[in-house]
């Protein structure tokens, strides 16, 4: 059965507060640093925040426009235009230096989750959205920052946040949150209940974490826990995409599921699949990509690909994978490298300068 409780106090006047204080009405292509234009050869994002060996690409997104957006865990926020990348960081209005999610609503707004909480861009300027705390909850050391894991916006308009706090809903006016109680200790509480939604092409809501078992499904009346075999250990998984043939994929550190609408059908390191995916994707061909800690590989429905140093993929921690209008790969991994995939080579995008 499902609780909700309204926070009706949140009004569309949030949207002018700054997340860090006041912020200029406009962005101007000044403030990019002139280390960030490559005079020989093509662009590069310039990390500049933190030790090079550490940092996340962790998220990506093209808009309307065309824009590449690129979050990281320690560098903010990158926008490429095709010409140069622009960095944005907390001097320029964002909340943290920590990006997890980025999303473009229908109207064309940018939702920007962070370690802090919610911002939103309007091409212009970056507001906090201030997702209210919930009071029937303990006291949790961690519920102060709001921690904002996913953004997805639902079929009917509705965008829903996985927060540290639990999932939330907003309706453009109000963020009610999403409360199943299951049994004993309840489901999307005050814990890490939930990494990632996704909602299918049958509106289902899909939701995943590390501290549940199996994946739940959300009908709109009720939530159901489909379990899973173990893989590498694993039995827990996260939601990523829904394929053009209508099959559901998931995700752990042991590998994937492929959930047809009856059963589920693991892929490991015994199948080709390097361990440990936390980001799948369907490119234009019908090609699936699979990235995480073990590497980047493709699959054609039969077999996989993998690819290594030899094919100029430097790092293999994956942590984003992005087909942009062009049909050309964007891979982000850890030491917040970027690289272009154009169907033949990697090329770097990236550079640490002090």
């Amino acid at each position: 059965m499902k609780y909700v409780h309204v926070f009706t106090f949140l009004t569309i006047s949030i949207f002018g507060t700054a997340c860090n204080g006041p912020v200029k009405k406009d962005l101007p292509k000044e403030k990019v640093s002139d280390s960030n234009l490559i005079s020989v050869g093509h662009p590069k994002l310039i990390k500049t925040i933190g030790n090079p060996k550490y940092g996340n690409v962790q998220f990506g997104l093209q808009d309307k426009a065309g824009n590449l957006w690129f979050g990281t865990t320690d560098n903010g926020l990158y926008k490429y235009d095709g010409k140069s990348f622009s960095q944005f960081t907390v001097t320029n209005g964002l909340n943290s230096n920590n990006i997890s999610s980025i999303l473009e609503d229908k109207g064309g707004k940018i939702w920007i989750g962070t370690a802090a909480g919610v911002c939103l861009y309007d091409g212009k300027t970056f507001a906090k959205i201030q997702i209210p705390l919930r009071k029937d909850l303990p006291p949790n050391k961690y519920r102060n920052t709001h921690d904002v894991f996913s953004i997805m916006q639902a079929k009917s308009g509705k965008l829903w946040f996985a927060t540290i706090d639990g999932v939330y809903i907003y309706d453009g006016k109000a963020f009610t949150p999403f409360i199943v109680n299951e049994g004993g200790g309840g489901y999307l509480s005050s814990n890490n209940n939930v990494e990632y939604i996704l909602e299918d092409k049958a509106g289902n809501i899909w939701f995943g974490c590390r501290s549940n078992e199996g994946v739940f499904r959300y009908d709109g009346k009720s939530l159901t826990n489909l379990k899973l075999k173990k893989l590498g250990g694993h039995n827990w998984a996260w939601p990523l995409l829904q394929d053009k043939n209508g099959n559901i994929w998931f995700s752990n550190w042991g590998g994937a599921y492929r959930y047809d609408g009856k059963s589920f059908t693991s892929f490991t390191k015994s199948d080709g699949l390097a361990s440990g995916v936390a980001r799948i994707i369907e490119d234009k061909n019908g090609n699936l990509w699979f990235g995480g800690g073990g590497g980047l590989c493709r699959y054609d429905g039969k077999s996989f690909t993998c690819f290594t140093t030899k094919d100029g993929l430097i790092n293999h921690g994956i942590w984003e994978i992005l087909e942009d209008k062009t049909g050309n790969l964007w891979v982000g991994t850890k030491e917040t490298g970027l690289y272009l995939y154009d169907g033949k080579t990697f090329i770097n995008y990236s550079e640490y300068k002090h």
